[in-house]
């Protein structure tokens, strides 16, 4: 696929503009810093999509406000006493040594403990962490998509897990296979399911149009309330490359 990159300037806004042989031009204002960034078809000229973009300053000005008012976690040093999420709850951690196999074990409603060799690094002990979250997302998504592909009328032939930058989630249309976000293991299972419904109805209709919302409003009336609950809540350090 041919795809150009560049920047301009709109309004004192830096706005990063990426053309490739698609049919629309999509707007979208990213974590953690509320970068800007157009994906459009290769013949639309940098003056539309900054007409686009001034149409949408507004909207632009709320989404970038809403980011920096969002609370980050520090960066995780995986010690003892440190803060981990896990569906919506908050868990102290505990580091126990030892030289069998590493593994993660909620000891109680509000303590996590991690179990590695003795020395390990942060970075191990985190791979060890995402492992886990990646196993009890793998657990709670199988129910939900088997419930909701019927609910919505699509059939997935895909679908997986990964650390994501900017997206909760995204969907491959022309491939029916859609990917979450690591990081919905420590939302609230509600947030979860709501992602999943949007990336299912994106299978029936691919842009954020009256008929995308009129689908989610069907399937899942308060999809608003928890988007707001998804995006006000903390947003975990991360090196944020684009």
């Amino acid at each position: 696929m041919s795809i150009e990159h560049h920047h301009i300037t709109i309004n004192g806004l830096r706005v990063e503009i990426v053309r490739k042989n698609i049919k629309n031009l999509h707007l979208g204002v990213y974590p953690p810093n509320g970068r800007v960034r157009v994906a459009a078809p290769l013949p639309v000229s940098d003056n539309a999509v900054r007409l686009a973009v001034i149409g949408k300053l507004g909207w632009i000005k709320r989404h970038k406000a809403r980011f920096e008012d969002q609370p980050r976690q520090s960066k995780r040093e995986m010690v003892n006493g440190e803060s981990h999420y896990f569906l919506g709850r908050r868990f102290r951690l505990r580091v126990i040594e030892h030289t069998g196999t590493s593994e993660v074990v909620l000891k109680s409603p509000t303590k996590l403990e991690l179990h590695t060799r003795p020395n390990a690094t942060a970075a191990h002990r985190q791979r060890v962490l995402n492992d886990w979250y990646r196993q009890q997302l793998q657990a709670l998504l199988i129910p939900l998509l088997q419930k909701w592909e019927k609910i919505v009328g699509v059939q997935l032939s895909q679908w997986h897990i990964k650390k994501m930058k900017t997206k909760w989630g995204a969907c491959n249309v022309s491939a029916s296979r859609i990917c979450l976000n690591l990081e919905l293991a420590k939302k609230p299972v509600q947030c979860l399911e709501y992602i999943v419904v949007h990336e299912l109805v994106h299978l029936i209709e691919r842009n954020h149009n009256d008929r995308f919302v009129a689908l989610m409003n069907k399937h899942l009336p308060q999809w608003r309330h928890v988007r707001q609950e998804l995006n006000s809540s903390p947003l975990a350090h991360d090196t944020w490359t684009y």
